[in-house]
């Protein structure tokens, strides 16, 4: 691998530098910190559905199983075990050979208890309503399924495809995309009409469809669909990126031009570039590996929160709204189009696009791309840069200006994320680490239930709950709860719980906290006051000429730890999540009392505080030194 030019090494190090210090968890939870329910999957599955307190479902690829979390006080009632719901397809009267369909598309309808779904039986697709409140489930015909399942009789489902359904009085339509090297890559639509992508010469990846519904403009319907893809880069420079990343708009009333000309074919779709970057920093993060949208009210506050990737693998998270997708969309030229021919193109969506006039559509053809990019919000450029291979993306909005996000990494571990719109900008904080599992998983899928505040990660063979509204593990005072910087924790009363009072996620200042009317002493140290308990000091006797160590206890990853003996610091020892004081040969000298405290934006406490003295009467005694260096071994490896 040749070498970087000189300024694209300062650039890349001053991303790790920023990245090493902002983006790291403050704390870290474990089963031992949090709720964590886990169940095993009889299926890897192709997606999870929230639908109650503790209760989910789990569709795998030719079953739908009912998982429970919580067991009811009757052992009899309780339900430990995913209950498997078979599939009972419609298409399985008609044939005589093995009726199994791989479930590859699945969504919720509006209905309690209904979802949409398709499968495929080789080269056979078979999509149904169902009711999955039954024991069994069975597809259910209507006009709208019979549609699509006549529509798709020639279409290639391919794994992993995005896709969304999308009801309406009109009917129901399915929209699913089509990625590849070139031809029919892009948006199909099935249902009462079906409407394809033209032919492209380029190859396109797609990652997600969301739906905006943008209500009508001259009773003209102008809800849309966007859709997020990469696409690879037809530059073959050196310095070139490997992928672009695009978005597309297409008109849910888009039926395709007249017979004469795109018939069948989409006549709204535009595409425009999308930045995620820092454009004074030359920073530039070019594939697109996730996207989430966090709904509003108005839909042009909608945001769409994307997870990029750069080609050194560093990671970003921007977010865009749907008000500057759809500005764009509207005011910038097109690409490689002479503006003058561009006038009376049409950038909202119309009433009858068969009835669009021929030269409109021949520059629909000839060129569909903007010239102007899709920039993050108020030009904020990333809220978060990190050297962690993160591979999905879910979020919350909590408040008006509060979102919290949650990003999975490829070892199974999950971050916690707050985002605040403030009148400065945009401010981010990760606030803790989850780890649901018990060994390194590749995560399949993360989906929060919002009143529970409970988040399901799922593996190719488990699928764990997660209390991630644990206020209480962020410590006993007002001052950690603050710290803590959590929307959904605050301080009430005399503890961190849900929902409380007390917090500044912008600053996690303390002066809001009160003062403490706990009697403790303070333990006097130059550079730092913290209060301790009045609990005895532990008092350790040990032989002259031994070895000992002590432990700090490193719950705030974002304190600084040091050791006291009496009024001298020491530095910690160990790896980076241990703060260890070792004793190499106990003298005379050695003795006194021993004292770990953390600090953490001006907040000090004792952590730890021992007595260590000579043991009267004693004979020297010093353990061998390889047994020694095993012990402290072993404790780093843990580490």
């Amino acid at each position: 691998m040749g070498r970087l030019a000189p300024h694209k090494q300062r650039l890349l190090l001053l991303c790790v530098i920023a990245t090493v210090f902002g983006e790291r968890p403050r704390m870290s939870f474990t089963d031992r910190d949090t709720t964590m329910v886990r169940r095993r999957l009889p299926q890897t599955p192709v997606r999870v559905l929230t639908e109650g307190e503790d209760a989910v479902t789990a569709v795998g690829p030719t079953h739908i199983s009912r998982i429970h979390f919580r067991c009811l006080q009757e052992l009899s009632n309780c339900v430990e075990h995913p209950v498997e719901l078979p599939v009972e397809w419609g298409e399985c009267a008609e044939q005589t050979r093995a009726c199994i369909y791989n479930i590859t598309i699945i969504h919720k309808r509006t209905e309690a208890n209904q979802i949409f779904a398709c499968g495929i039986n080789g080269r056979d697709i078979a999509c149904c309503n169902m009711d999955i409140s039954e024991h069994s489930v069975k597809c259910t015909p209507s006009e709208t399924v019979n549609n699509i399942n006549k529509r798709m009789r020639d279409f290639i489902i391919k794994e992993g495809e995005a896709s969304i359904f999308v009801e309406s009085p009109d009917g129901a339509g399915l929209y699913i995309t089509y990625s590849g090297p070139q031809g029919s890559v892009g948006i199909h639509k099935f249902g009462k009409h079906i409407v394809r992508p033209a032919y492209s010469d380029k190859e396109q990846h797609y990652i997600k469809l969301i739906v905006s519904k943008q209500g009508n403009i001259n009773d003209v319907p102008q809800d849309k669909i966007y859709g997020f893809y990469n696409e690879k880069n037809q530059d073959a420079g050196m310095d070139s990126d490997m992928w672009k990343v695009f978005v597309t708009q297409i008109c849910l009333n888009d039926t395709g031009g007249p017979k004469m000309y795109l018939q069948f074919t989409w006549t709204s779709q535009f595409n425009a570039r999308l930045f995620c970057g820092d454009k004074r920093q030359k920073q530039h993060f070019s594939e697109l590996l996730d996207v989430v949208t966090v709904e509003a009210e108005q839909w042009q506050d909608t945001r769409v929160y994307g997870l990029f990737k750069n080609k050194w693998g560093m990671r970003a998270v921007c977010v865009y709204t749907i008000q500057d997708i759809d500005r764009v969309f509207k005011t910038s030229p097109f690409k490689d189009s002479d503006p003058d021919s561009q006038l009376d193109r049409p950038r909202m969506c119309v009433a009858d696009s068969t009835k669009l006039h021929i030269e409109t559509l021949k520059q629909i053809e000839a060129d569909s791309e903007m010239e102007e990019c899709i920039e993050p919000v108020n030009g904020s450029g990333p809220l978060l840069i990190s050297h962690h291979h993160y591979t999905h993306i879910t979020a919350h909005n909590f408040t008006d200006n509060h979102t919290v996000l949650f990003i999975a990494l490829n070892n199974g571990t999950v971050h916690k994320v707050m985002h605040k719109q403030t009148g400065g900008g945009e401010i981010s904080f990760v606030v803790a680490e989850y780890r649901p599992f018990n060994h390194r998983a590749h995560v399949d899928s993360l989906d929060l239930h919002p009143s529970t505040r409970r988040l399901y990660v799922s593996s190719g063979t488990e699928l764990v709950q997660l209390d991630v509204a644990n206020c209480q593990g962020y410590g006993d005072s007002c001052e950690e709860c603050v710290l803590a910087r959590d929307p959904f924790c605050g301080w009430s009363e005399d503890r961190c719980a849900k929902d409380g009072s007390l917090q500044d996620t912008e600053h996690g200042n303390l002066a809001i906290c009160p003062t403490s009317a706990l009697k403790a002493y303070q333990h006097q140290v130059p550079g730092f006051t913290a209060e301790v308990s009045d609990d005895a000091v532990e008092q350790i006797l040990i032989p002259l000429g031994s070895r000992y160590f002590f432990e700090c206890p490193v719950t705030y990853l974002h304190a600084h730890y040091t050791w006291y003996h009496d009024n001298s610091p020491v530095p910690c020892g160990g790896a980076e999540r241990r703060c260890l004081l070792l004793i190499p040969c106990m003298e005379p000298e050695q003795a006194g009392t021993y004292t770990c405290v953390s600090e953490e934006e001006g907040y000090s406490r004792v952590r730890a505080q021992y007595r260590l003295d000579v043991e009267d009467g004693a004979e020297s005694f010093s353990p061998g030194s390889l047994l020694w260096l095993t012990i402290i071994t072993a404790l780093l490896v843990q580490s």
